[in-house]
């Protein structure tokens, strides 16, 4: 077979695990040919490409981001580049495509799917906002991030009696504002899935003070919001991809936390230093495994399928799908964690 392989969307902690994975295994256990399409998608549609082979990923599985790079295209363009890409996908003879990405890639794979072209998908994304599979490799990475940053902060937090509001990835689902906020023991917790109230934050983070505790770390997830008119929130907007701009919850909380407490309270953007860097174990063993099955997934032709984590085992998921909704934290996890508002 000939596979060409791409990452597309935001970077990823594993993403280069996968692409290691895939080669090793179409190219020393198959005697495939592996070539991948340069930043993402745009790739594709320009026919942007270099050779993998074992050379090429050598060194490369503990390494963060890709070396393949990685873009955004606008949804239009790639619908009007559906053609372009079937032809480029018959001028180089390619097999299959095994595109690794989230919620928008996989949206991509599937219109190229529908449109004929031989998909297997493999999802990535630190928001682990993917339903059809239990987490997603990059999540624990960044969790573990997160982790680490909150832990730090409560001793400068102390230091000057502060209130700190940390600000941690995940778009739409409160996935890793959840899990670093109950690993570190955050104070309170802030996600989208839950509009907060403002007058239960303050008093939940006052009673601390009253208590003669010295800080107060609240972690919001970046897509949290207030319940509707219950303080000065600015919504922000939609950027040229149609994704919804965040407007910085942390800086927003720090103000009115501020002014309702008189404590000094001051905003920590996490932002992309949870994107980056070397992957944990487990998100290269969880890569690794993907990359794996996306292979014999291609050589069984089960095309317009995605792998996907069940328990312990892999299994392929159809891509309409994988896209039909997010995963989004439940109820019932709210109550484990006990200072989610």
């Amino acid at each position: 077979m000939r596979i060409g392989v791409l990452t597309s969307g935001g970077d990823c902690p594993g993403l280069n695990a996968v692409i290691r994975s895939v080669v090793h295994r179409a190219v020393a256990d198959h005697g495939d040919e592996v070539i991948g399409f340069r930043d993402g998608w745009k790739g594709l549609l320009e026919c942007d490409y270099l050779k993998l082979d074992l050379d090429a990923v050598g060194g490369i599985l503990a390494r963060g981001g890709t070396i393949l790079g990685s873009s955004r295209v606008r949804p239009e363009h790639l619908r009007d580049g559906v053609e372009r890409a079937r032809g480029h996908v018959a001028e180089l003879g390619l097999d299959a495509i095994i595109p690794i990405g989230g919620e928008g890639t996989l949206k991509a794979a599937r219109l190229l799917s529908d449109n004929g072209l031989p998909i297997v998908g493999v999802p990535k994304t630190i928001d682990n906002d993917i339903a059809v599979t239990d987490v997603t490799f990059g999540f624990d990475t960044a969790v573990g991030v997160a982790t680490e940053a909150l832990d730090r902060l409560k001793t400068t937090a102390e230091s000057h009696q502060r209130v700190l509001i940390v600000e941690v990835m995940g778009r739409h689902t409160g996935w890793i504002a959840l899990h670093s906020g109950m690993a570190a023991g955050a104070h309170a917790i802030v996600v989208p899935e839950r509009p907060f109230d403002i007058d239960e934050l303050t008093a939940r983070v006052g009673e601390r003070f009253e208590a003669g505790k010295r800080f107060a770390i609240v972690v919001a997830a970046e897509g949290a919001k207030p319940k509707p008119g219950s303080m000065a929130f600015d919504e922000g907007g939609k950027d040229i991809y149609g994704h919804e701009r965040f407007a910085g919850i942390a800086r927003q909380l720090s103000v009115e936390l501020e002014r309702r407490l008189d404590k000094e309270a001051r905003p920590v953007i996490l932002g992309h230093v949870q994107r980056g860097g070397t992957p944990t174990a487990y998100d290269r063993v969880l890569a690794t495994r993907f990359g794996w099955h996306a292979v014999e997934a291609a050589h069984r032709g089960e095309f317009g399928m995605m792998t996907a984590l069940r328990g312990t085992d892999i299994v392929m998921v159809s891509l309409a799908e994988a896209v039909e909704s997010l995963k989004t934290v439940p109820e019932s996890r709210y109550a484990e964690a006990e200072c989610v508002l």
